[in-house]
């Protein structure tokens, strides 16, 4: 039985990933955290997700539930990833970050854990979206360079970051297949009247209602567009694919990985 810690166990993935842990076999949840300021504190996280008592209790100290735990599964804040990242690092237990909107600095800190545990960051765990990033990497590689890369993605109304973190990973991936920096060829939104520049990245962003995950690579050259989409119409997507890769991660050695390592993907 894989034992899981869920981090951010309160939020709107946090909830969902509870209870699809609660329906897949092998795993149980043994530990639960939130914010120290959270009114969840102290009470039953299966309660909070709508599953019924689980018998484990929110708490807020990450390091004081690591103990047996197999892998932590964190959507929470990002201010306090590297707290997280040090805490897996040293209790030597495996670390599956989904929070997106996460600071530049952070990879340095991942790679240090990544000595002593197995830590897999991504900006998105829908196996569709992992292969989505491989296509467009590819697609970017192979289409001749007059083809002009638009990325739009939507969201709900409560999301904070924006672009979104699966759009700037497919923006680093087309970025790759171009062999272009991704830094000087990234245009988050546009206004007046500038033209647009030749090599651009672009990204439009649309927050609203409950949209829960919609993306859309556009490739458009002259009289002819490909677009390549991918559309989540249920939180539950994302957390079955980190509930699932976290299994893969608990059982690989120390080391960095993302998702594509989990679905093998070879392009």
């Amino acid at each position: 039985m894989l034992r899981v810690v869920i981090v951010g166990a309160t939020g709107r993935m946090g909830r969902t990933l509870v209870s699809c842990a609660r329906q897949m076999s092998g795993l149980t949840v043994t530990g639960a955290i939130d914010r120290p300021d959270s009114p969840a504190i102290g009470r039953d996280v299966g309660e909070l997700a709508g599953i019924g008592a689980l018998g484990v209790t929110v708490g807020s100290k990450l390091a004081a539930v690591l103990d047996g735990a197999d892998v932590v599964v964190d959507f929470s804040d990002p201010a306090s990833t590297a707290g997280h990242l040090a805490a897996c690092a040293a209790a030597r237990v495996a670390l599956l970050v989904g929070t997106t909107g996460l600071a530049p600095e952070i990879e340095q800190q991942a790679m240090q854990a990544a000595a002593h545990a197995p830590v897999l960051i991504a900006a998105n765990t829908s196996l569709g979206v992992t292969l989505l990033t491989a296509l467009v990497r590819e697609c970017a590689r192979l289409l001749p360079t007059d083809f002009d890369i638009e990325i739009v993605e939507a969201h709900h109304r409560h999301k904070k970051d924006a672009p979104s973190g699966t759009a700037l990973a497919l923006g680093r991936a087309a970025a790759e297949g171009r062999g272009i920096d991704f830094g000087q060829a990234a245009v988050a939104g546009r206004a007046g009247v500038a033209p647009r520049r030749s090599g651009e990245i672009g990204f439009a962003v649309v927050r609203g209602g409950d949209i829960v995950g919609e993306h859309d690579v556009i490739f458009a050259g002259t009289a002819e567009k490909i677009t390549l989409s991918h559309q989540a119409s249920d939180r539950a997507v994302f957390a079955r694919g980190a509930l699932e890769a976290a299994r893969w991660l608990a059982a690989q050695p120390a080391g960095r990985y993302c998702m594509s390592d989990f679905i093998s993907i070879k392009t």
